[in-house]
Formats: structure tokens, sequence, C-alpha cells
């Protein structure tokens, strides 16, 4: 059955923060043509995280109406570090580290998005042809005054803080690339409301119809305060596995659980304020968290996995018990023995790694949060014995058998 324009509306305004120019949305789509929809990652991180799939997520709703979707990884601009949102300079990253996460970013996509109806793009394709003239030329489309109105740049600026002149590139290469995709589109994050309004200055200097733009909210982390990163610790990966990403979901606060709802859930906004009518006249809102979780980790890991992972879940926080399996890895020294500090964060783990530093390590020892073996320990000078096999667990999701035998 086709949707009416209103219809359409409907589907496509949920959930979105702000559309440029109001009416343009609209407009748009009484062209009765499919569009193309623009958004761009930088693959400056191997994982996406549930944060992304906000904006994903969208994608996938305009290429249900049968819009043309142009995932765009941001291999040129990620070697520019994207400026939004930061206090400080971002470092460079190599090539070499863009390509490696940008495959990963290949694979993670089509777990929303139909591989078959997603044409991937990227930007080095266009730049690496840019001349020096031409960049310049770009360059003169806009004035130093109009960068210094951004507020991160404008923070930065009154407050002596660098900022570096590839770090004003960054917003006119953003905005160059809907030029040459023709986007009809952009989607972005809020912290991204300055990029996108770039692209259509761009478009418009080019003699080309400005894009609509639409930003959407950015989704907090598990902590409930800071948006989702994985350099904060507070993500949870789409690539992690069905009782950890279901683990992640339960440990936020109730209060958070309704924003995820809002932001996450393929549920319509009447059936998820029957779920907190329910919530108010009696039902436990970690039941509520469970549908929540279930249909995210069903999602990404099918439903078996699913049902597999509540079960493991109950197992675990509300009888108490250990997971029913635990990775196993084995690593090699030459010392006696090791610290529990220098263990907890041993590079050699890799991902598998417990804590992200030693001052993590210290402090989730000092909240009581680390045990050996099921037993608590409280003295961060603990060393371990080498050779040793144990059972380590950090917090209520972390845990991991290592064997330490002799290199």
């Amino acid at each position: 059955m086709s949707l009416s324009i209103s219809e359409k509306l409907e589907i496509l305004k949920r959930g979105v923060e702000e559309i440029i120019p109001e009416k343009g949305l609209e407009k748009k789509l009484n062209k009765n043509k499919p569009l193309i929809i623009k958004a761009g990652f930088d693959p400056t991180a191997p994982d996406l995280h549930l944060g992304h799939t906000v904006l994903i997520n969208k994608l996938k709703q305009f290429q249900d109406l049968g819009h043309k979707i142009i995932f765009l990884i941001g291999d040129f601009t990620g070697m520019i570090g994207d400026p939004s949102g930061v206090s400080e300079t971002r470092p460079i990253l190599t090539l070499e580290q863009l390509n490696k996460n940008s495959k990963t970013y290949q694979e993670q996509i089509f777990k929303i998005l139909d591989k078959k109806k997603t044409k991937i793009e990227f930007n080095s394709s266009w730049f690496k042809k840019m001349t020096s003239a031409d960049l310049i030329n770009l360059s003169s489309k806009m004035t130093v005054a109009r960068m210094l109105e951004r507020d991160d740049f404008s923070k930065r600026y009154k407050g002596n803080k660098p900022i570096s002149i590839h770090e004003f590139i960054y917003p006119l290469v953003q905005g160059y690339d809907s030029f040459e995709l023709k986007s009809d589109i952009e989607l972005g994050g809020t912290d991204q409301k300055f990029n996108l309004l770039v692209g259509r200055d761009i478009q418009k200097s080019f003699g080309m119809e400005e894009q609509i733009i639409m930003t959407l909210p950015i989704l907090e982390g598990t902590d409930g305060v800071k948006k989702m990163s994985k350099s904060l610790d507070n993500y949870i990966g789409l690539r992690e596995s069905p009782n950890d990403m279901f683990g992640k979901i339960m440990s936020i606060s109730d209060h958070l659980m309704w924003r995820y709802y809002d932001l996450l859930s393929f549920k319509t906004p009447t059936e998820i304020e029957e779920i907190k009518k329910k919530t108010d006249h009696g039902l436990n809102p970690m039941e509520a968290k469970k549908m929540l979780s279930a249909e995210i980790v069903s999602r990404f890991h099918g439903k078996e996995k699913a049902i597999l992972a509540e079960k493991e879940f109950t197992n675990r926080f509300s009888k108490g018990n250990d997971p029913s399996e635990i990775k196993f890895v084995k690593i090699s020294m030459n010392s006696t023995s090791i610290s529990i500090i220098d263990l907890l964060s041993f590079e050699g783990l890799g991902i598998d790694k417990l804590c992200k530093s030693k001052s993590e390590a210290r402090r989730m020892i000092s909240q009581g949060a680390v045990k050996i073996g099921g037993i608590r320990i409280s003295d961060d000078n603990t060393f371990i014995k080498n050779p040793s096999e144990n059972t380590y667990q950090v917090g209520k999701l972390k845990h991991l058998k290592i064997k330490i035998k002799k290199g």
C-alpha cells in the first residue's frame, strides 16, 4: 500500500531534532521521485555503536520509502579530523588506520541497511583528483568570520586555544561532498549542524539546488551523561556479543531507558507510550528494559540469540551465578609475577582487556568491583604468580579466564 506525503512525513520526522528549511522536506517529497540521501561517517575508530544507529535507522526509513541512500565513508575528511564539539585539535590518523576502520564499517552498516540498495562512496575518490588551484577556489567560498561563528571555533578562539588552518578546511570539504554527490538531503547529528549548512552554501555557490538538512539527537552513553563514545568507554558496539550487548542495555538507568526507546526502538510512539503507562501501573521497569534489550539484540544477532542472552542475564544477575561461558586467553611472560593493575590493563589482551588503563584498574579495585576466582580483592598491590590460571571479573559484565605461562 502506497503512503501519502503526510504519512511519509510522519515517519521521517519522528526523532528528528531540526529540518532546515522547515518546509523543505515536504517540498522534496512532493517531487514524487527517488531522492539522494547522504550521510557521512569518518572511520576514526573500528567500531560503530548504537549512537551511530540513530542516524543509520533514519537512512533505513528513507530507503524503505524508495529513496537512494549514499553511505559516505570520509577517508579523506578523517585525515583532517572533524572539529565538531571538540576543544582542541584532533590527532591526525594515517591512511592505513582509516582504511582498516572503513572495512569494518562496510560490514556493520548492512546489519541495518539493505546492501543491494545502498551505495558506498569514499570522498578520497574526488579529493585526490583535486588540484591546489581547485582547493584555493573552494576555500574562497567561505570567510574566516563565518567560520568563527561556529560555536566550538568561537570558544577556542576566545580561550586562546589554537585552531589549525586544516580544521577550517573540514566543513568546506564536507560541504563539497554534498555538491559532488548531488545530495537532496543530508543527515547528521546536532553537533554537525554547521557542517551541514556549509554543504548548502557550497551547493548554492556552484549553482545547484541546496540540500535539505536533518539533524538527529546525540545518544547518551551508558553513563547517561556524555555522548556515546568508545574513548569514554560508555558505548554499546554493534559487534559486541549478544550477552554483552544485552547486559549493557540492562545497565542503563530507568530514566535513560525511555530515551533509548525513543531513539533506538522500532516500536511506534503509541506502543512506547503503552509500555510507559504499564510501568506507571505496576510493571517493573526492569521488564520494560528487558523488552528493549531483546529488541535491539534481535536486530543485530537474531531472535534466538536474544532469547539466550536474556536467559544468561537472568542467570547471572537475578540468581547470582557466573556466566555459562567465559572466554579463555593465554599470555606469555618472563617475569615471575605481574601486578593485578598491569594484568587488568595489559595491552596484550587486545579487545579482551578488562580495564582500559591502569587508573581505571585502580578505581575498579577501590570500588570493590574486581574479583579473582570469585574472591573480591581490595589491595591494588596484589601480584599474580607466573604460571597461574584464574578467572578475573571486573564489574558485573566483564569476565575473563587468563592463563599465564612462562615465555
